[in-house]
């Protein structure tokens, strides 16, 4: 479009389609409604019921500089700096991996290992139960009163995220499940960084420790052995297949956190040995890996004397994430 040219927001999208055609985009519409609604500070509902109002001058800079970098073929999470997960935003900027749909899955399994979080029981509840108890002759009422010591707090759920990137995975089971309290660790500072921001955007830095380290060796000795859960989506990218993923991904997110070695499993092994002596009795893992490494991943779990290992399939029907317990007591 020319300069002196009205940008409605319908010629707007229509000139970024267009552009993002012909530099190769491989979804152009949805790109163009990513930028154009995060330029003009609108969702992408809104885009199309305002099609006809134009852009300022500043929406209009702005729009092109993302086009642009779109343009070159820079990831739309890292020129929006924001990406929703499950059911949180957590920020995101280059250099730290970008989380993707598949980890909403790592999540749920990882979420599914865990007790279920108490239920907030109503005071009639409370007085039925009484009522029905040992004491079942005792005043209900009376046990309720302000005299009555009040219920002990539940034992908080030690957890830890390993690899923890942008800190989509121990925002999310933080924030899900009141009871979390999860040590995020990453070997990267611009990681760590990004991880400890989310986690105070999101009011949750009191039960997020995020450190940085090499896997688990930030998690506070009194926790090993005593974990509930472990969770990690690690470089799993068996490195001859690194040769052939999208050029958007292997020219913006960090190798760091991508290559798995040979054979996709070399950090897997890793965290099989540190589940071994830092998950209590009947505690669970649940780790993200590469399609064609789950049932290698499972055999070496077996062999290593974990019960219950099971691969999950994610959104696309691929096997994505590998879940496992140790022996009970």
């Amino acid at each position: 479009m020319a300069e002196n040219d009205i940008w409605t927001i319908k010629a707007a999208l229509d000139w970024t389609v267009g552009y993002l055609e012909r530099k190769g985009d491989e979804n152009p519409r949805i790109s163009a409604q990513w930028l154009l609604a995060e330029a003009c500070g609108l969702s992408r509902i809104e885009l199309y019921t305002r099609l006809d109002q134009p852009l300022s001058m500043g929406e209009r800079d702005v729009l092109r500089g993302y086009v642009t970098r779109r343009g070159q073929g820079e990831p739309l999470q890292y020129i929006t700096g924001e990406v929703g997960f499950r059911h949180i935003s957590v920020q995101v900027r280059p250099g730290v991996l970008i989380p993707r749909p598949e980890t909403e899955v790592l999540v749920s399994e990882a979420l599914a290992l865990l007790p279920p979080a108490p239920r907030p029981r109503a005071r009639d509840e409370e007085a039925e139960a009484a009522a029905e108890g040992e004491a079942g002759e005792a005043d209900a009422a009376g046990l309720l009163s302000a005299d009555a010591p009040p219920a002990p707090a539940p034992e908080p759920l030690l957890v830890a995220d390993l690899c923890t990137g942008s800190g989509c995975i121990a925002c999310s089971i933080a924030y899900e499940h009141p009871l979390a309290r999860v040590f995020a660790t990453d070997i990267a500072p611009e990681a760590v960084s990004l991880a400890r921001e989310n986690a105070a955007a999101l009011g949750l830095d009191g039960r997020v420790s995020v450190v940085e380290c090499d896997l688990g060796e930030g998690v506070p000795a009194e926790a090993v052995g005593a974990l509930d859960l472990v969770a990690s989506n690690p470089p799993y990218v068996p490195t001859a297949v690194l040769a052939g993923i999208p050029r958007e991904v292997a020219a913006y997110e960090p190798a760091l956190a991508l290559d798995g070695g040979a054979d996709g499993l070399d950090v897997f092994r890793r965290l099989l040995a540190f589940c071994a002596r830092a998950l209590k009795p009947g505690g669970g893992f649940a780790f993200e890996l590469h399609e064609t490494c789950l049932d290698d991943a499972a055999r070496l779990a077996s062999e290593a004397g974990f019960a219950d290992v099971r691969a999950v399939a994610d959104l696309a029907g691929r096997p994505r994430v590998l879940v496992g317990r140790t022996a009970r007591a």
